[in-house]
Parts: C-alpha cells; structure tokens; sequence
C-alpha cells in the first residue's frame, strides 16, 4: 500500500492562520454587521458589504505581499546599510 505524502509545516501554520483570519473576520467585522439590523434585507446587504471589505483586505495583502517578495533584495540591502 503506498504511503501518503507528509504536508509540510509551512501549509499546515498558513491553513491555520488563514482559518483563524476567517475566524476573526466572522466574529470581529461579519457578526456585528449582522447583528445591528433587522431586517432580511439590510442584514444581507450588510453581509455583501462585509464580504467586500474581506476581499479588500486579501487584496491589500496580497498586494503587499508581492511588493516584497519582488523589492526583497533591495528591501535586505536597506536593511544591511542601516543596520550594518
């Protein structure tokens, strides 16, 4: 029988914190959104807002994310200039 492949401790620590940005994001920024109307309709509005502020934020981050990925060497020589 063959074996399963071992995950690596990389994809196991940005799963759990990708579940607990999801986690955050429902109990700080979509459950309060929700929880301040009452109507059907302005709580799914609220819940379409929220999901567009969530996209917002993964496209920040991603954005930044790029930027250093692409800027890394310059960012590492400023850093060896400052810091010696």
């Amino acid at each position: 029988m063959p074996s399963l492949p071992s995950i690596g401790t990389e994809y196991i620590l940005f799963g759990a914190a990708g579940l607990i940005s999801l986690v955050a994001f429902g109990a700080l920024i979509l459950a309060p959104a929700l929880g301040a109307y009452g109507r059907n309709w302005e709580k799914v509005t609220a819940a379409m807002i929220s999901l567009f502020v969530l996209v917002a934020l993964v496209l920040i981050g991603l954005a930044l994310g790029v930027a250093i990925v692409y800027f890394w060497s310059d960012i590492s020589d400023a850093f060896t200039d400052i810091f010696g």
